[in-house]
């Protein structure tokens, strides 16, 4: 289970159906005031809530927690379960509509709705809403935990902080410099030896400088990365049939990049080629 696979949405349903589950314990009719004064009077009753009616526990409380829950899981999971040819997702979003759908017409068919009734009949609201709006809202269908800083690859040998003495590339104190110490006060050579031999010292020094200068070519940093719409995954074998299918709202990690492409990496640990990387969103 991915739970940076989560969108803003998801957040809104499972809100709203801990909501639901609060609701579940609160009164649903209000007993009214009563006319009897004095000390032999009956205590006051809070009135039932939706654990004393059975049939409302389970066709809006319940259900509401239940529809969340395979909204969640549609997401989250990498492959999703199907029953009776219909995603869980699927099931989940009708699921939400008829629990407000329920819940209405239980606050009209009553009378003196309490709390309970009417914070159910929100919280049923909210998670149809969520529900059926986030895979039309973009808002909504945003990522809802940020994508996660890759880990910065180590620099080349030497170059890390405070080297210690001998450390390659360390800033060593000039202290004791003698004859011949690299760096060090280095003597002005004789131009009679500069010139025998037919070749400057500068010039083999230009020339190891040289080789030892050229640029080498940049590594590839690897980076989050989301899609704007599904897009297929390839082996990196070159076969023409996907292994995967990348889903917008989920990050996935680029590893490595060949000419275009990408080679991206699921959640459940495959590689593959991105060839398609326009419009991706990088996190």
């Amino acid at each position: 289970m991915n739970i940076r696979s989560l969108s803003r949405g998801d957040g809104v349903v499972t809100g709203a159906a801990v909501l639901l589950f609060i609701a579940s314990f609160l009164p649903l009719y209000s007993t009214g005031a009563s006319d009897c004064v004095g000390k032999y009077c009956p205590a006051p009753s809070s009135g039932p809530n939706a654990w004393d009616a059975l049939p409302l526990l389970m066709s809006v409380y319940l259900a509401g927690v239940i529809a969340a829950a395979l909204i969640v899981l549609a997401r989250a999971l990498p492959q999703t379960p199907k029953v009776l040819g219909l995603e869980l997702g699927q099931i989940g979003v009708v699921l939400s509509v008829f629990v407000a759908w329920t819940e209405f017409w239980w606050i009209v068919n009553g009378s003196g709705a309490s709390a309970g009734m009417i914070l159910g009949l929100i919280a049923a609201l909210v998670l149809a809403a969520g529900a059926v709006a986030t895979p039309l809202v973009p808002a909504l269908g945003a990522p809802l935990l940020g994508a996660p800083k890759p880990q910065a690859a180590a620099g080349p040998y030497g170059t890390g902080p405070q080297p210690g003495y001998g450390y390659p590339g360390a800033q060593q104190q000039p202290q004791g410099q003698g004859y011949g110490y690299p760096g060090g006060g280095q003597q002005q050579p004789d131009p009679a030896q500069q010139s025998y031999g037919g070749q400057q010292p500068a010039a083999a020094g230009g020339t190891v400088g040289g080789a030892q200068g050229a640029a080498a070519p940049a590594e590839f940093a690897a980076f989050w990365f989301a899609v704007p719409v599904a897009r297929p995954l390839y082996g990196e074998d070159g076969s023409p049939s996907p292994i995967a299918e990348l889903a917008p709202g989920t990050w996935y990690l680029a590893v490595e990049q060949r000419g275009q492409a990408l080679i991206a990496q699921t959640q459940d640990g495959r590689r593959g080629v991105l060839q398609d990387t326009t419009g991706i969103q990088r996190g």
